[in-house]
């Protein structure tokens, strides 16, 4: 890959990165409530489905730009918009508060998209040919 469309993808990475993060700052709190005999049952699939994208996401722009760079690109644009969704506008509205699964969501994100971007991208997959 070029020098420019690598930049250019790495731009564009920046921005998806940016919009999971947005995007994620609303859906996590998303929850299904069920009533169970022992009480009620939270059950968070907007936190699940938000991380697995995110994951999804890294992993797929380091296989697209064929290194490690590109998933820590995005990384840093999920951190930006996750940072910029949990601090307080000036009408002091949050969109990620100060909750059990707020903080949850974000410590899970941390770890899951830092390890997600440390496992490197297999060349051979690219190439179609085996490393023997």
């Amino acid at each position: 890959m070029n020098p420019l469309r690598r930049g250019l993808a790495m731009g564009g990475l920046v921005l998806v990165g940016l919009a999971v993060g947005i995007m994620g700052g609303f859906v996590q709190a998303d929850r299904w409530v069920v009533a169970a005999p022992w009480g009620v049952l939270a059950v968070p699939w907007g936190m699940v489905i938000v991380l697995f994208a995110l994951v999804a996401a890294i992993r797929g722009a380091c296989w697209l730009v064929r290194t490690r760079w590109g998933g820590g690109v995005l990384f840093a644009g999920w951190v930006t918009g996750t940072l910029m969704m949990a601090s307080q506008t000036p009408s002091g509205d949050l969109a990620i508060s100060a909750g059990g699964r707020q903080w949850t969501y974000l410590l899970a994100g941390v770890v899951l998209g830092s390890a997600s971007v440390t496992i490197p991208v297999v060349e051979h997959l690219w190439t179609g040919r085996g490393h023997d």
